[in-house]
């Protein structure tokens, strides 16, 4: 069964930081371009970031820039989304996807295969 699986989530204070990892079970991410997005409630799914299956540099939303980071490792078969200085505006499901397309790639339409999300609430 090919599935990816978030895990890192919870309940954080504002200004702190946390690490989502998302793992790949059944598919080896590093045949896939992977990607960040998080949905709050009553929002559209957003895009926060993204990594070529080739590596290189990370991509990312101008909401998240400057403090978040994307890395993988193919040999723990992983991706990861660190974020600190944390608002409370962060607060949303957090999703990672992978995708085989070309192009930009940041709209949820570019991604085949998803996890089931991570809960992040951050308080004031």
């Amino acid at each position: 069964q090919v599935q990816l699986i978030e895990s890192g989530g919870g309940l954080v204070q504002a200004g702190t930081s946390l690490k989502l990892t998302c793992r790949g079970s059944g598919l080896f991410l590093g045949n896939y371009h992977m990607g960040w997005f998080r949905q709050a409630p009553g929002k559209e799914r957003e895009f926060i970031g993204g990594m070529n299956r080739s590596g290189g540099r990370p991509v990312y939303a101008d909401s998240v820039k400057g403090r978040s980071t994307i890395s993988r490792s193919n040999t723990k078969n992983a991706v990861y989304l660190e974020m600190s200085s944390l608002k409370p505006e962060d607060t949303a499901v957090y999703y990672c996807a992978a995708s085989t397309s070309a192009g930009p790639r940041n709209r949820p339409t570019d991604y085949t295969t998803w996890g089931q999300g991570t809960q992040v609430t951050v308080s004031s």
